[in-house]
């Protein structure tokens, strides 16, 4: 498969966990990042074809749980 550069901005301490995973994995930082997107555009995919919505509404549902699994880890590291 070819691979194509890119960049992105990407929020720095999810960025920092990228280095951690990979680190910890012996793998590189596209890696991860490429196992990462395959796993979430996968899961989107499932959600969708599973409750029959729309991509939209797949992806919409998908952003809506991602960001409430970060608001609840961002509430666990408060001192």
């Amino acid at each position: 498969m070819a691979r194509i550069k890119t960049t992105l901005m990407i929020d720095e301490h999810l960025m920092r966990q990228v280095r951690i995973r990979a680190a910890r994995s012996d793998r590189s930082q596209s890696e991860v990042l490429e196992g990462a997107l395959r796993e979430g555009l996968g899961v989107i995919e499932r959600i969708r074809a599973k409750a029959r919505l729309s991509e939209r509404e797949a992806l919409d549902l998908a952003s809506k749980v991602v960001h409430d699994v970060r608001a609840q880890n961002r509430r666990e590291r408060k001192p």
